[in-house]
């Protein structure tokens, strides 16, 4: 297998988002969990998306599991090794953004590396160096109140140079109109002022295309799902990838079906809420989690009396101010990290009770599942809505199985029955 494209993720959600915009744009893509053991047998294709949990862990522990990664892929000949970040660009001053990069830009010796998160689809983009979460500044947006990273300034110039060791430039949205020569002369430009990274402006879609042109010229590039589909077009553009239309086959599964919903956006609550109106839903209490394992055993009774009738949800997602007070009680990690292992435990209960389709809801819960449940692998299969595809287990122990892995913003009002929907 020779990869036209290799790409780390720093979460499970993004990963999925990344291989389901690769996917559509026409290359064969798999995602894996972690960086994968040399006995599995991957199928043939242009990409891999190696799955990592490393958005919120200390930054030299990111920094070390991204280069193995990174060496994993480069050794299956990939040319260009996209790090895939989130949209809203989630990262403490502390990093792991800026850490990663500097690592990943060393080992591939590459004098400047191309940063966006711009993703128009899902409504990020980037203007003067700003980004905007559907069209506000991100310091203005929700992820203000993030429980893990919370963002308080929207110019990624100042956000990216604060975790970095690299100085920081900016190719503004009349440059790239310019076109891809004009990206190449700035960039010069900057790298002959001695910066190692710029932030690239992107309102449209076609802004990402020429990027994508561009940042092939490099072995490194930075950036949200919008840059896998300039990557993506770029490789097809430039005849080095011929595009395809295949995706996972979709035989159906059957049994039951469990939603399981950690995060905390928004979205997810308003989902949350619609699904109360068409299934049943169990609302863990926090506090409970956080000081014993008598919830996990509640939503397993409560869930193998009601899930052979209907789909079930179990969720442990709260308001912003809930969380917060009980991370004033009891600590951001440890709060996060009981509810975190308290999902995946009530997971591992559900796969012992039959559950084969299992749609997670939120970034860090999904990682917590997909590691406690040992899935290696996932081919892509229909897009849910858009960044979220069911994904076809490979390689698991347990047989055939199908998930969606959706990260918190994602969706619509009544994404969990248009995820069941998709997964016979």
């Amino acid at each position: 297998m020779t990869l036209a494209l290799g790409c780390i993720a720093d979460d499970y959600t993004g990963a999925s988002d990344l291989a389901n915009m690769l996917t559509r744009c026409g290359l064969r893509t798999v995602q894996t969990i972690g960086v994968p053991n040399n006995a599995l047998a991957l199928p043939d294709v242009d990409a891999v998306v190696v799955s990592l949990k490393s958005r919120s862990i200390e930054a030299s522990q990111a920094v070390a599991r991204s280069r193995e990664a990174d060496k994993w892929l480069r050794a299956r000949g990939a040319p260009h090794v996209l790090f895939k970040i989130c949209s809203t660009f989630d990262s403490t001053d502390a990093g792991n953004i800026g850490p990663v990069m500097d690592a990943l830009r060393a080992d591939s010796s590459d004098d400047i590396v191309l940063v966006t998160p711009a993703f128009p689809g899902t409504g990020r983009t980037v203007y003067q160096g700003n980004l905007f979460v559907g069209g506000v500044p991100l310091n203005e947006s929700p992820l203000k109140d993030h429980p893990l990273n919370p963002m308080h300034d929207s110019n990624l110039v100042r956000v990216l140079a604060r975790q970095s060791r690299s100085k920081v430039g900016l190719v503004d949205l009349a440059t790239v109109a310019k076109g891809a020569d004009a990206i190449r002369a700035r960039l010069a430009e900057l790298a002959k002022q001695g910066m190692g990274a710029a932030v690239v402006d992107a309102v449209f879609d076609p802004e990402l295309e020429v990027i994508g042109q561009v940042s092939l010229d490099h072995r490194l590039s930075v950036g949200a799902s919008g840059m896998g589909l300039g990557l993506a077009r770029g490789l097809i553009a430039s005849g080095k990838v011929k595009p395809t239309s295949s995706g996972a086959d979709q035989k159906a599964i059957g049994g039951p079906v469990a939603c399981l919903a950690g995060s905390c956006s928004q979205a997810t609550l308003a989902q949350i809420a619609q699904a109360e109106k068409s299934m049943p839903v169990l609302r863990l209490d926090p506090e409970k989690i956080v000081v014993g394992r008598a919830e996990a055993e509640r939503a397993l009774d409560w869930a193998r009396a009601k899930m052979g009738r209907a789909p079930v949800l179990i969720a442990s997602s709260s308001s912003p101010d809930q969380v917060s007070a009980l991370q004033a009680r009891h600590g951001r990690d440890a709060a996060g990290h009981a509810i975190e292992q308290t999902m995946a435990a009530i997971s591992e209960g559900l796969a012992a009770a039959g559950v084969r389709r299992l749609v997670i809801a939120g970034g860090e819960t999904s990682g917590a599942v997909v590691d406690r449940l040992r899935i290696p692998a996932f081919l892509v299969g229909p897009e849910i809505a858009a960044g979220v595809p069911v994904l076809r287990c490979v390689g698991w122990g347990r047989g055939e199985a199908v998930m969606a892995l959706k990260s918190g913003n994602f969706g619509g009002p009544d994404f969990f029955n248009d995820a069941i929907r998709l997964m016979p």
